[in-house]
């Protein structure tokens, strides 16, 4: 079984590539002129990082248990 600190380690770089995907997603949308659906596409990328970073801190937690 795995501990829970490998666990949240593996949702840390997970939420890393989470973030380089939303500047390349946003960047990618902007060159295209597409602003608005640049806007939304970050939105929803952001709370799928911070859904991560929820979940890595509660496994650090755990953890600690």
């Amino acid at each position: 079984m795995e501990s829970f600190d490998t666990l949240a380690d593996e949702v840390g770089a997970l939420e890393s590539r989470v973030s380089d995907a939303i500047f390349d997603a946003v960047r990618a949308q902007l060159r295209s002129d597409g602003g608005d659906e640049a806007k939304e596409l970050e939105r929803r990328l952001a709370k799928v990082r911070r859904s991560l970073q929820k979940a890595e801190m509660l496994l650090r937690g755990a953890s600690d248990d």
